[in-house]
């Protein structure tokens, strides 16, 4: 064991405080990590504040975790000292289900170990994140970051990336196909630059007319306000797939007339009931499928940053001081981050 110290909630109405605890020391298949950036998720937000009735005090946050490898246990071959890896939201699952068996830890059968307020798998320790200067976590569950990647967007690409990454190629987008991407934040700003890297004809879907000159700098081919009834109904039956990263309660009724047959709406940042009703008719007539997509595998977190360091692709990020991370949280609810916060751990030391 030894002491780490990182920015952590003590309930679910105190702001996030700088607090000492203690890390395990590495067991044989574990690598230790010096964290030296890390990606504020809006799902941090949720779980600090207890949105989803899940959290466990105290709670330390973070999941885009990239860092510098210092100590590797006794039976670790895939990673050294003075690697630069990261970690993103798991750090653990049964490992032999049938969906770890696939590469689909996220999946797993009797539930991952995500990177925070989870029992570790073998002490009962609540796990503690990336809002920290250091980690602990099992080689299986740590990837390699590509040389040609700026470590400081790279972090988001573990989440965000993974999350929008994952469902397209799942799906088969491929080159030529109609994609549109429903909301541009972290998720939907990755998920245009994606689906364009594959080859597809994308188009932004957004509630203001003011974000089709960014949707255009991101990569997007067209943009429509999907509040205005004229353009919608001039893309109906036009998408073969709809990338749903909006993460609030939306009708989805009018973006399912926008798919042709056999068209696929994939949800990834949905994950409450759809309010208001969902038309059945709209998928039966017309054989749609309404599908959702969680993270990704470590494998397929690993290719996506492959991907990415390949074609270029990086995550837009503001650099944050890890002492502004309670202001960080209540801008990025007003939506005033373009488009992702990774916080610099050195200002942890500051």
């Amino acid at each position: 064991m030894y002491t780490a110290i990182g920015y952590a909630a003590q309930s679910a109405t105190t702001p996030l405080a700088p607090m000492s605890f203690q890390r395990r020391s590495p067991r044989p298949d574990d690598v230790a990590i010096e964290i030296l950036y890390c990606g504020v998720c809006h799902s941090d937000i949720h779980q600090a504040r207890n949105e989803w009735g899940i959290a466990v005090y105290p709670l330390m946050p973070g999941h885009e975790i990239v860092g510098k490898v210092t100590a590797v246990g006794a039976n670790v071959s895939k990673h050294k000292v003075g690697d630069l890896v990261g970690v993103g939201c798991m750090v653990d699952s049964c490992r032999h289900c049938e969906a770890c068996a696939a590469d689909l830890e996220q999946y797993c059968l009797e539930g991952p170990t995500m990177t925070y307020a989870t029992p570790d798998r073998v002490d009962g320790s609540n796990t503690m994140g990336g809002y920290s200067d250091s980690i602990v976590v099992s080689e299986h569950f740590v990837v390699r970051i590509p040389e040609k990647l700026d470590l400081t967007s790279a972090a988001p690409i573990l989440c965000a990336g993974i999350t929008t990454y994952s469902p397209l190629k799942h799906y088969g987008v491929k080159a030529g196909d109609k994609v549109g991407i429903l909301g541009m934040g972290g998720l939907g700003h990755m998920g245009i630059k994606f689906a364009k890297a594959l080859g597809a004809e994308v188009t932004l879907f957004t509630r203001s007319a003011s974000k089709a000159e960014e949707a255009r700098h991101q990569g997007a081919d067209h943009v429509v306000v999907s509040t205005d009834a004229a353009q919608m109904q001039a893309v109906a039956g036009h998408f073969d797939f709809l990338l749903d990263t909006i993460p609030v309660p939306h009708d989805l009724n009018p973006y399912l007339d926008t798919l042709r047959f056999d068209g696929v709406h994939i949800l990834v940042g949905l994950i409450e009931p759809v309010d208001p009703a969902l038309h059945a008719g709209k998928l039966v007539m017309s054989r749609r499928v309404l599908a959702g997509s969680l993270i990704g595998g470590i494998a397929e977190t690993q290719e996506v940053l492959d991907f990415c360091a390949e074609h270029g692709i990086t995550c837009d990020i503001e650099m944050l001081d890890i002492r502004q991370i309670n202001e960080a949280y209540e801008r990025m609810i007003k939506g005033d981050v373009k488009y992702r916060f990774v916080i610099d751990m050195a200002s942890l030391k500051g």
